[in-house]
C-alpha cells in the first residue's frame, strides 16, 4: 500500500485515497472529504486497473466463426418447459445503473434502483417472463425492504430468497403467476 492508493475499508462502506502511511496507521480521504485513520490490516487496495477490453478476444472473427459453427451443429434444439428456463436477472447495484454516482445522495440513488426495479418487473409481467431475480446486494438492507414493499403491490407474484448457491444472501427472486385468460 502506498500513498495515493484507493482502498476500502474491509468492514464497513467508506472508500478512499490513502493520503499518509504511518507505521500501521493510515490516513485516508474519503469521497465526501473526510479523513479517517484506519489500521493497514482493516485497508484492502482497490486496482480498476484491468478494463474490460483485456478480456476480449484479439480475433473476434474466428470466435464468432466458431459461434456459428456450433449453432449449426445444433440446430435441432427441444425448447424447455417455462419452468425450467434460467430467471431475467437484474442487477440493482448502483455502478451498473449509471456511470457515475459521485456526488448522488443515498436518496437520489434508492430512487434510480427503485425505479429500475419497477419497470423491470413490469415489463417481466407485459413479456410473460415467470421468475426475475432482483440482485440487490446486502448492505444495510434499505433496498432489500423498498423492494418487499414494492413487490406487496403485486397480488400475481411470489417472492423468495434467490439461489444461495449462486447470489448468497443479496438477492430476491420474484415468481410471477401468469393468468391463463392472456
Amino acid at each position: 500500500m502506498k500513498v495515493g492508493d484507493k482502498v476500502e475499508v474491509l468492514d464497513d462502506a467508506i472508500s478512499g485515497k490513502v493520503l499518509s502511511i504511518k507505521l500501521d496507521k493510515v490516513v485516508i480521504m474519503t469521497a465526501d472529504g473526510f479523513e479517517l485513520e484506519f489500521f493497514e490490516n482493516e485497508l484492502i487496495v482497490i486496482d480498476y486497473s484491468i478494463s474490460k477490453r483485456n478480456f476480449i478476444p484479439e480475433n473476434i472473427a474466428q470466435v464468432l466463426s466458431q459461434k456459428e459453427e456450433r449453432k449449426n451443429k445444433n440446430t435441432q434444439q427441444n425448447r424447455p418447459k417455462d419452468r425450467y428456463l434460467p430467471p431475467m436477472e437484474v442487477d440493482l447495484h448502483i455502478h451498473q445503473l449509471v456511470p457515475k454516482s459521485k456526488g448522488m445522495s443515498n436518496y437520489d440513488m434508492l430512487t434510480i434502483q427503485m425505479d429500475t426495479a419497477k419497470r423491470q418487473l413490469d415489463f417481466a409481467i407485459q413479456k410473460k417472463i415467470q421468475r426475475v431475480v432482483f440482485i440487490h446486494g446486502i448492505g444495510e438492507g434499505v433496498l432489500r425492504t423498498e423492494l418487499e414493499f414494492l413487490f406487496k403491490n403485486y397480488s400475481n407474484i411470489q417472492i423468495n430468497d434467490a439461489d444461495f448457491q449462486k447470489y448468497g444472501r443479496g438477492a430476491t427472486e420474484v415468481y410471477i403467476f401468469q393468468s391463463k385468460t392472456s
